[in-house]
């Protein structure tokens, strides 16, 4: 059974729409996502995310309904807390693309998003290190659907990838995204 705190949107303009009506008066909701093999219409995470963001909310626990679907608790951005910089680099594109509303410019006064915890660069000079990208290579599949993706989705791979603090942790997530883009994955929820 659905918690009477939940929404549920087909897509990215319904979830934008339902911001814009309730962002000020409701203090958390529940946005229910459609797993993949149902073939149901639903926004896509990085999608909720970045309207999230648009209107000063953020994204935290996700839970399984059922075998069909899953959930996000979404709650307006505490003034407060740290920015990621995945976030950041939505942020850096959402700016770009005219998306902001007032609620989301207000949560970043005072926030750099430009500068984040490794590397001052923006989400345009984001690239996979040229070590990382032949052993990418190695496996054509993967090399080949990583190449296919939207350039947002492969900035969200190299930010992944990137952005972990120690060498090994990014060997680790490099491999793992492989086996990810072998199988024609974008990185989100997995």
């Amino acid at each position: 059974m659905i918690n009477p705190n939940t929404v549920i949107c087909k897509n990215r303009q319904e979830w934008r729409k339902w911001l814009e009506k309730n962002h000020n008066s409701v203090k958390e909701i529940w946005l229910v996502y459609y797993k993949k093999h149902t073939k149901m219409p639903t926004v896509t995470y990085d999608e909720a995310v970045e309207e999230a963001l648009c209107f000063g909310w953020i994204d935290s626990t996700v839970r399984t309904i059922d075998s069909e679907k899953y959930c996000q608790k979404f709650t307006p951005r505490n003034k407060k807390s740290n920015w990621s910089d995945s976030n950041k680099l939505r942020i850096q594109k959402l700016l770009k693309e005219g998306l902001m509303a007032d609620s989301g410019l207000e949560k970043i006064e005072g926030i750099d998003i430009y500068k984040l915890s490794k590397n001052e660069v923006n989400i345009e000079q984001l690239k996979l290190p040229e070590q990382f990208e032949s052993e990418l290579k190695t496996n054509k599949i993967a090399y080949e659907n990583f190449k296919k993706l939207a350039p947002s989705h492969q900035k969200q791979y190299i930010n992944w990838i990137m952005f972990a603090k120690k060498e090994e942790t990014q060997i680790k997530r490099l491999n793992e995204a492989i086996k990810m883009l072998e199988n024609n994955q974008k990185i989100g929820l997995k």
